[in-house]
């Protein structure tokens, strides 16, 4: 009996873990069901809040109240989504703090006759296309969510914007999300992002930056490319500003252009040791403070650096770097965003300066999240302007328009017809300038 007792014992348990085990599973499943609707559920109110209008998230009313454990969980994910931007963060630390003069890489020499060798190996990836310098367009945007929602939304509609500028002009474009270098955060990433595009792209004659906030408001307009063939770098700026009162807002990094080549490699590598984070930022940024007129007291930005670098180091490299101000390579949002109504009555597109601008830069501007310069209403509806006035010049081949500058929708504005080629439209505008 006692052996018999063992035995079914014995060969009960395995019966009951199975069913434990199942249970569980069962129970696993029922959960991540859950888990999974809420998601979704999730998703579809961030994807509502990005749509539903400016108005409506300035301005929430009761009706529209998220639930509190819906907002709740909401939260949850994006913390959790946000805790492994610094899971490395220490590791980065301990690297770099042994590190006394901080450096981009390892120090690239001989680079333009190395590119030329590679450029008559690859004939399939020429520098030039039709005659033209191959231009490559460099954007992007922090890695993980905005704090702000809706700030999302315009982080989508400003890359819309860019790739249709660039589809227009046959230029090619690259979003980055990844920060290459933790020390350089911020205003800084840009610098070794370019650094590294123009090493692994040397079919690229031009990489061309441009900040998430900047929008092209002139889709006609072509930069005249040719007319910077003896320079390395193009800046949106005034010499006067610069080397006569040293202000800190006599050039704008927000929209330039470097050519690949050895000069370039080199101005990265002088301008970036002011960017590490940290102690080596702050006091850099005492530095700029001091020199540059007007510059408010914080630490060092990409801007002021290479400011200060051109004015103490202007023998060194000025004779590269053309200031353009003869159209808005970069534009200054206020003042600009009011007067779109005006430009559609009296101008036309293709002319990129102060009768139709070509780039609405949005300065000041905080939409993903933080303190700004201005309120996020003023902000978030400048940019709806901006947007749509821009689409308005594209949805033109398709006869449609927003039915205003604040306006997500749109009209017809020509009927259908059944010779359409025949019609006249932006598209011929376009062959005209291009």
């Amino acid at each position: 009996m006692g052996l018999k007792r063992i035995s079914s014992t014995a060969s009960a348990l395995p019966t009951t873990t199975t069913t434990a085990v199942r249970r569980r599973r069962h129970g696993g499943q029922k959960c991540g069901n859950i888990k999974l609707t809420i998601l979704c559920g999730i998703i579809t109110i961030l994807v509502l809040r990005g749509t539903i209008g400016i108005s409506l998230l300035s301005f929430p009313s009761e009706s529209t109240t998220i639930p509190r454990h819906v907002a709740e969980e909401t939260d949850r994910i994006v913390a959790e989504i946000r805790s492994g931007e610094n899971d490395d963060e220490s590791e980065s630390e301990s690297v770099t703090l042994t590190n006394r003069t901080y450096t981009l890489g390892p120090k690239i020499i001989d680079w333009d006759s190395s590119r030329q060798k590679w450029l008559r190996q690859n004939r399939g990836f020429p520098n030039y296309v039709n005659g033209k310098p191959r231009i490559l367009l460099v954007t992007g945007s922090q890695p993980g969510p905005c704090n702000n929602p809706i700030g999302d939304h315009y982080l989508l509609k400003s890359t819309k914007n860019k790739i249709d500028y660039c589809r227009m002009h046959n230029i090619e474009i690259v979003y980055n999300m990844a920060n290459l270098d933790e020390e350089l955060s911020g205003y800084w990433t840009k610098l070794p992002l370019i650094r590294k595009l123009m090493v692994s792209h040397p079919e690229a004659e031009w990489i061309w930056w441009m900040d998430s906030d900047a929008f092209f408001t002139d889709m006609l307009f072509e930069i005249p490319i040719a007319k910077y063939e003896p320079y390395n770098m193009v800046v949106h700026g005034y010499p006067n500003l610069l080397f006569e009162e040293k202000s800190w807002i006599a050039l704008n990094t927000g929209s330039f252009l470097l050519r690949n080549r050895q000069w370039s490699l080199d101005l990265l590598d002088s301008w970036a040791p002011m960017g590490p984070r940290g102690a080596v930022r702050e006091e850099a940024g005492k530095i700029l403070t001091a020199n540059l007129k007007d510059r408010p007291s914080f630490e060092a930005d990409d801007q002021s650096a290479l400011i200060y670098l051109l004015v103490s180091r202007k023998d060194e490299w000025m004779d590269k770097v053309f200031l353009e101000n003869s159209y808005y390579l970069h534009g200054y949002w206020v003042g600009l965003v009011d007067k779109y109504e005006e430009y559609l009555e009296s101008s036309h597109p293709g002319l990129g300066d102060e009768r139709w601008p070509f780039v609405t830069h949005f300065v000041g501007c905080k939409t993903c999240g933080g303190y700004g310069d201005y309120t996020m209403e003023s902000c978030l509806k400048s940019m709806e302007r901006a947007f749509n006035f821009a689409d308005n010049q594209l949805l033109d081949i398709y006869d449609f328009r927003h039915k205003g500058l604040l306006s997500p929708g749109v009209k017809r504005i020509r009927s259908e017809t059944t010779r359409p080629l025949e019609r006249s439209s932006i598209r011929s505008n376009i062959v005209d300038v291009v």
